[in-house]
């Protein structure tokens, strides 16, 4: 049987109509907050409201999936993050944005675990990392024709939130030709999260699961905010998100491989350290290319490679709740970057926000180091 049916094909095709959208907004809202000369404390915390969305759909949306099934409950997902994206053209302001932002980030996570559980659910012990590799790729390149789409097109808020609600709305259509079957739907419902958050086997993953979160979300909601301030063009900054993330793309099947040759622990270490050096040569004035390349390459693979360890952990049918328990744990990590940095970014410097992931990294370096003695290292399955 081929890993790559007709409904995981469609099913991937709307996730990467969906994460153009994703990513647009998240580079252009807040450029646009900026641009209405808000504090920089605020566009964090709207940034932050968007992973509070986040935090709140991830919770829910494993028990929706078994009372609606994964077509309804996509469906559902997508038409919740279109209402987010309307409302944003009703008024400009802190608080409403912050409300709307919120909608849109209940609905990103709830797509994020709908298509996760779904690609787990439709694959096998043998082909489930493929399925896995395949996912981070589209989201990747969705992530990076975004940003591609904001340095080429009109990033006017009015220009740009019809195509972004269109796009949404049009992810909705592959699936209407399809069918999601959830095989396992008996063992999930004795299975929930929390305790896959408790199991000390999965602990380094679901640790993390965290700080890659708080990496992402202080890279994907602050970096626009730094290159504005350092007088980057609105065309500039989609660029150079686009570079960033695309070495993300570039790093996903090597170290995928490396992980599998060398086992887990070596890789996130290596990854970790690298993220270190990435921010040091942002804070050295380094040529920018090169050092936010770095800093994509090993920041956007950590997800993947901390989120294969804790799955190796678990048995087959509780998959699906360590797959919520880890997206829970990113976006807490998710909500936490951006809020603590845009207050230190406020406060003192915009080089704090290269400070704050180098930190943070440290400590998950560290958790590494330590654990090495207690635990054997991971290989992957074949």
């Amino acid at each position: 049987m081929s890993t790559y049916t007709r409904p995981v094909q469609l099913l991937l095709c709307g996730l990467l109509l969906l994460t153009l959208a994703i990513a647009t907004l998240n580079t252009l809202v807040p450029l646009w907050l900026a641009h209405e000369h808000l504090p920089t404390w605020q566009v964090g915390m709207v940034g932050s409201a968007f992973f509070t969305g986040n935090l709140i759909g991830t919770l829910m949306t494993g028990r929706l999936i078994k009372r609606m099934g994964f077509n309804r409950s996509y469906y559902i997902a997508s038409l919740v993050f279109a209402a987010g994206c309307v409302g944003l053209g009703i008024t400009v302001g802190f608080w409403s944005w912050m409300i709307w932002r919120f909608i849109a980030g209940i609905g990103c996570a709830m797509i994020w675990v709908v298509v996760e559980s779904a690609l787990m659910c439709s694959g096998t012990s043998r082909n489930r990392g493929r399925l896995l590799a395949a996912y981070m790729m589209v989201y990747y390149v969705g992530t990076v024709l975004g940003q591609l789409m904001v340095s080429k097109l009109s990033t006017e808020l009015m220009h740009v939130l019809p195509w972004v609600t269109g796009l949404v709305l049009a992810a909705i259509l592959p699936l209407l030709v399809t069918r999601i079957v959830n095989a396992h739907s008996e063992h999930q419902e004795a299975t929930t999260i929390w305790p896959m958050l408790r199991l000390r086997q999965a602990r380094l993953g679901v640790n993390g699961c965290i700080i890659s979160g708080i990496v992402l979300g202080s890279l994907y909601g602050l970096m626009p905010l730094y290159l504005n301030h350092r007088g980057v063009s609105d065309a500039g900054i989609g660029f150079w998100m686009a570079v960033m993330v695309s070495a993300g793309i570039v790093g996903q099947w090597p170290i995928g491989r490396l992980a599998d040759r060398f086992g887990r622990l070596l890789v996130l270490r290596v990854q970790v350290f690298v993220v270190i050096i990435g921010c040091f040569a942002m804070l050295s004035n380094a040529a920018m290319a090169p050092a936010l390349f770095v800093l994509g390459a090993a920041g956007f693979t950590l997800y993947p490679v901390a989120m294969a360890w804790a799955c190796e952990k678990v048995e087959h049918h509780q998959l699906v709740a360590m797959n919520q328990a880890l997206l829970l744990s990113y976006t807490v990590g998710s909500l936490l970057g951006p809020t603590l940095t845009s207050m230190l970014m406020q406060s003192y410097s915009d080089s704090l926000l290269f400070i704050m992931i180098a930190s943070v990294s440290f400590i998950y370096l560290l958790m590494l180091l330590r654990k090495a003695g207690q635990h054997p290292t991971p290989v992957a399955h074949a």
